[in-house]
């Protein structure tokens, strides 16, 4: 991976990571992350707080965080709402409000109208395009390989509609994009669908969460990881941006990003080494 840079910061630097699920923390086709354990317990031992980022429902992801134990803020629907502890001595932002136990700061636009501007996008395109709207929760298990529990889940969305265009070789995005815009949406690639939301991103989120931690903390530094092109805002934005190999290949976004890291595994484990890599030294430190 490289070498480690965190001994270029003092001791007291408060880092935080962002990271996506599905084929980053989280493995692509079992959704398992044991391979990434030691790493999580390593950020537990040094109190970095692990930010989960995700194209993932608010039910999705407070089931996985309960799985994880993790109890840092967390961003659902690609940046359409950022959702903070309601048991911790900070209060929220100016703006959050208390929802079922949970203080939530909503940015995208709501479900009904992207499901709406999805509609008129199929009619315009003449494309047979399928969203989680027309699904049962059989289609949207078969198709994410999530159990019947956890579809449900899924299927709880607020923010952000993720669709498929089928029976298509090749999807002219240029097209999508312009069809999506003329609305005032925007369309983003996950690793299986596309992703309908309003102007917000996973890069916006990250900053606001970040806004909210230096009230406490003088010098924060951000590690990012993700795997597929609705993280490359906050990749962009990171001081430790870590891309987690996948199928995919992204050749320009090392030219673009210079300090970008490439894991050499996929999943859980690149994860899991990218964090070992990254915060060894300052454990080493703190034994010292």
């Amino acid at each position: 991976m490289g070498e480690n840079v965190t001994d270029k910061f003092p001791i007291t630097t408060f880092f935080i990571i962002f990271s996506d699920l599905d084929g980053t923390l989280l493995d692509h086709n079992t959704y398992g992350w044991q391979e990434a354990q030691p790493a999580l317990n390593l950020c537990k031992k040094l109190h970095v707080p692990v930010v989960l980022v995700s194209s993932k429902t608010r039910a999705e992801m407070e089931f996985l965080r309960s799985k994880l134990s993790i109890s840092a803020p967390f961003v659902s629907e690609n940046g359409g709402g950022i959702f903070f502890p309601s048991d911790r001595s900070k209060g929220p932002p100016a703006g959050a409000s208390f929802d079922n136990g949970l203080w939530k700061w909503s940015f995208g636009l709501s479900y009904a109208h992207l499901v709406r501007g999805l509609k008129e996008i199929r009619d315009e395109l003449r494309w047979n395009i399928k969203g989680f709207s027309d699904m049962d929760i059989e289609e949207i298990s078969q198709l994410t390989g999530l159990d019947h529990k956890i579809s449900r889940l899924a299927a709880m969305r607020e923010f952000d509609e993720p669709f498929l265009v089928i029976n298509k070789q090749a999807v002219d995005e240029n097209a999508l994009h312009k069809a999506a815009g003329k609305r005032g949406l925007t369309v983003t690639s996950g690793g299986r669908f596309y992703h309908l939301q309003g102007k917000n991103d996973k890069g916006k989120a990250m900053e606001k969460i970040i806004s909210w931690y230096k009230d406490e903390h003088k010098q924060v530094f951000s590690i990012v990881l993700g795997d597929s092109p609705n993280d490359f805002s906050m990749l962009e934005l990171a001081d430790f941006p870590v891309l987690i190999r996948s199928q995919r290949e992204f050749p320009e976004l090392k030219g673009e990003i210079p300090r970008l890291r490439v894991t050499r595994e996929i999943g859980p484990e690149g994860w899991n080494n990218a964090i070992l890599d990254i915060l060894g030294k300052k454990e080493e430190e703190r034994n010292v």
